[in-house]
């Protein structure tokens, strides 16, 4: 006979099966270890986001993780150039200390990188897009990564050591190798997934559905795009990165009619040459202009040719037709510059919104970590200049944006200064792995906790050290250390020229404050800071060649 009392028992024993049974599924959201995405363009500045500046673009997409999570204000980079900064981001450590100081360099396979540290503590890891190290990747369990820079149409992988050829756009593709990678990860175990774009970087082919998509709108100049560089050295006026004169007609601006590449196609290739952009030989060698932009053009279907040139004849009517000079060109090319960067974000945004909308509908959206940043900022016409590479604030400052529902509260934004020299520690710290010692970054966890708000102890300057001289661009090579109100920058090597800013007064940098008498113990401050930073990160003799 069964009693009351047995029951009542039968029925605690049932929900204490059923409890236990429950915490020790890796369904069960209390004991699953968070996911990490890690998403970074290539030159995506945060002029053209629209959760930082509105005037250009709207990026609802990546506006989400901002509204959803925290936006870092003053997240700088520590050498703005592409290769540079995915090393520093992956080691934790400056150019100078992880070996891989400009796109010349070989990326050291041998030491310690963060998704190594989350392999071993048993993340599923993958790497997808553009990587730009000059290796394989090491220490994923899959990886499937754009040769060199990659190219925007039909582009090629290498994935896990094999050859493999797309059709279709770039930022398309590589969403679809991130997604495809999602379903097929062994779903008891969390996962790391880096996913990097090639865009928004130069020569900013638009994919096909958005070509021509901002033709009918004027964009607002910068204040200073006519800088004559009043007030600065040499290393301002010596680079060669101006739009009015160093932007190529048919590789940066499209100035190649159908006409024009017609000719082009007569060619036979064999005589055209390697104009692949990482060849420093032909940096700024423009005599290979139409050649260089041929080879990417001649990459389209034949549809999307005709796409291309229906857009882009336009162009180069009005270009013959206006017959522009000085200035009046000069914010021409700016004009059209605008309109291909923008429509290359504008695809970003939307793969982004791709790959939060398939982690929503399988359940892994609030579980996951999610990272969007970039290898560095870039002009948009400040200065007159496109590119990167100076520590100036418009490629110095990097976007970053978190979002994690379990661990950061909504709509948050910080001012702290954080570094890329942060991420890989900031990771680890999530996923609850040791940070290693050596690592030079700082979590940005406490500084999360504290509601974006600097924590004890936190850092109050930046450094930064840019050593790609001479090639690309012909910027010199310079370090220099940035605090919340002052910059203080040398140009090295061949110049010996510093600069400095009272950035509250002078935001867009106009006006060099070095020699002025008012700024003597400023000078003096900014070089007690700047000894203090190149001893810390052990940059002891900065001016090696």
């Amino acid at each position: 006979m069964i009693t009351i009392r047995n029951k009542i028992g039968r029925l605690f024993a049932l929900a204490l099966l059923v409890g236990a049974t429950a915490c020790s599924s890796p369904q069960n959201e209390e004991q699953k270890k968070l996911n990490i995405v890690f998403i970074m363009t290539d030159d995506h500045t945060t002029q053209a986001l629209s959760a930082y500046d509105k005037r250009f673009i709207s990026t609802p997409n990546l506006d989400r993780l901002a509204d959803e999570g925290i936006k870092f204000n003053n997240c700088f980079v520590t050498n703005a150039v592409c290769g540079p900064s995915r090393a520093v981001i992956l080691t934790g450590k400056h150019s100078h200390i992880n070996g891989f100081k400009d796109n010349h360099s070989v990326f050291d396979s041998t030491q310690v990188i963060y998704p190594q540290l989350l392999k071993e503590a048993g993340y599923q890891t993958a790497m997808i897009g553009k990587w730009h190290l000059g290796t394989m990747p090491v220490g994923f369990d899959f990886y499937s990564i754009l040769p060199n820079q990659g190219e925007y149409y039909q582009p090629e992988f290498i994935e896990n050591g094999k050859k493999v050829a797309e059709k279709g756009y770039v930022t398309d593709v590589i969403t679809d190798k991130a997604i495809h990678f999602l379903n097929d990860r062994d779903k008891e175990k969390p996962f790391l997934l880096i996913y990097q774009h090639k865009a928004p970087h130069r020569n900013w082919l638009p994919a096909p559905r958005h070509l021509g998509m901002f033709d009918n709108t004027t964009f607002e100049e910068p204040a200073n795009l006519l800088d004559d560089f009043s007030n600065r050295g040499r290393a301002a006026k010596e680079q060669l990165m101006n739009i009015s004169s160093d932007m190529w007609d048919a590789w940066d601006l499209k100035l190649a009619s159908a006409a024009d590449l017609d000719s082009l196609a007569e060619i036979p290739k064999e005589t055209i040459g390697d104009t692949k952009e990482d060849d420093f030989t032909q940096a700024n060698n423009k005599s290979v202009d139409k050649q260089r932009f041929f080879q990417v053009f001649d990459r389209m279907t034949e549809e999307e040719k005709k796409a291309w040139t229906d857009v882009y004849d336009k162009r180069v009517a009005e270009y013959r037709r206006l017959n522009l000079k000085g200035d009046d060109l000069v914010r021409w090319k700016y004009q059209q510059y605008m309109k291909d960067y923008l429509a290359c974000v504008a695809a970003v945004d939307e793969n982004v919104g791709r790959l939060l909308d398939y982690l929503e509908q399988e359940g892994e959206l609030d579980n996951t970590i999610i990272v969007y940043t970039s290898d560095q900022g870039f002009f948009l016409g400040e200065h007159g200049f496109f590119d990167k590479r100076m520590m100036y604030e418009e490629c110095l400052r990097t976007p970053l944006l978190v979002r994690y529902p379990k661990g950061i509260k909504k709509g948050l934004v910080s001012d702290a200064l954080a570094m890329n020299l942060d991420f890989a520690p900031t990771l680890l710290d999530y996923a609850g792995v040791e940070i290693p010692a050596d690592m030079q970054g700082q979590s940005l966890k406490p500084v999360i906790d504290n509601g974006g708000k600097e924590v004890e102890n936190w850092r109050d300057a930046v450094y930064y050290h840019y050593y790609e001289y001479p090639s690309w661009h012909m910027v010199k090579r310079h370090y220099g250390v940035r605090t919340d109100r002052y910059k203080l920058i040398h140009f090295y090597n061949d110049i010996d020229e510093w600069e400095l800013y009272d950035l509250e007064k002078d935001p867009k940098e106009m006006n060099n404050v070095y020699q002025s008498a008012a700024y003597a113990d400023v000078a003096q401050q900014m070089h007690r800071k700047l000894k203090q930073l190149q001893e810390q990160y052990q940059d002891t003799n900065p001016t090696e060649k």
